[in-house]
């Protein structure tokens, strides 16, 4: 099938992200948790407290506004990031990993602006789960609770606290999965490892999965650090909250809650691209 016009693309897009998202959701909560808790606590540890003190659905706290989220940051990445390709070269394969990259991270930065308060009442919602299963009282009931309440606690720019993380955060999980996923299946199928097929859609998410992970990991940490302070800030910024995590953490801590993060962005990105490849196919 020929290339669909950008309207269905757009759709697409969000459909491919909500179906990944709603299948990876449970693994993004436990990674939000462990990089929230302090002390080391292992994966295990936090899957095993979600479970005991709030049940099955503790699992799926903060799932709404996830996929409002990705109704805005997952089109505008993709469809940004294949626009933007289009606009440079016109046969998009001849661009380097390089220039891919710095597509890729741009693509992020812009959907990741855009996307950045249903980011910030996701991770708020997440870390609320916590307060249910120590029997205190959730500070938002659901995602349109939360938005009302920041708005009206830390006004319209509340809604964007941590954003300079957040899209610190969206240009290298981007470079990495973007171009990495795009070079990747190119590869895999100019080199006849496989054809244009779910082998070489799952070959190169594994791939992007892995890159996107290790360069955005302490991002991550900052970001999830950040956006979860409330009026009293514990952070006056990003960078001081990264320099107070490694002096008192020590450096592996940027990287707490790797595995989760990788077991996540790796289905997530399977799940996403083997549908979105699909649903193009079809279209």
């Amino acid at each position: 099938a020929g290339e669909a016009p950008t309207r269905t693309r757009i759709l697409l897009a969000s459909l491919s992200a909500m179906v990944a998202e709603t299948v990876t959701f449970p693994i993004d909560l436990t990674k939000t948790r462990m990089q929230l808790h302090g002390h080391r606590i292992g994966a295990i540890g936090v899957v095993s407290e979600i479970g005991r003190q709030e049940g099955m659905m503790g699992f799926y706290k903060g799932l709404s506004p996830a996929i409002i989220r990705h109704l805005f940051y997952t089109p505008i990445r993709i469809i940004g990031y294949e626009n933007l390709k289009g606009f440079i070269v016109n046969n998009s394969e001849s661009l380097s990993l390089a220039t891919k990259a710095l597509v890729g991270g741009i693509s992020g930065v812009m959907a990741q602006v855009v996307a950045s308060p249903a980011d910030l009442v996701k991770v708020r919602m997440q870390a609320d789960g916590r307060l249910v299963s120590q029997g205190l009282k959730p500070r938002y009931s659901g995602p349109i609770e939360a938005f009302t309440k920041i708005l009206q606690a830390e006004g319209v720019k509340g809604l964007w606290k941590g954003v300079l993380p957040n899209i610190q955060r969206a240009f290298l999980v981007n470079m990495g999965e973007l171009a990495c996923y795009d070079h990747a299946k190119h590869f895999v199928i100019e080199k006849k490892i496989s054809g244009d097929n779910i082998y070489a859609h799952t070959l190169a998410s594994i791939m992007s999965g892995l890159a996107s992970t290790t360069l955005s990991c302490p991002a991550d940490v900052v970001k999830t650090r950040m956006m979860n302070q409330g009026e009293k800030a514990v952070y006056r910024n990003s960078y001081e909250c990264l320099v107070k995590t490694v002096r008192f953490e020590g450096i592996r801590a940027l990287w707490k809650g790797f595995f989760p993060t990788w077991a996540r962005l790796g289905p997530w990105q399977f799940v996403f691209w083997v549908s979105y490849e699909k649903f193009r196919q079809l279209a």
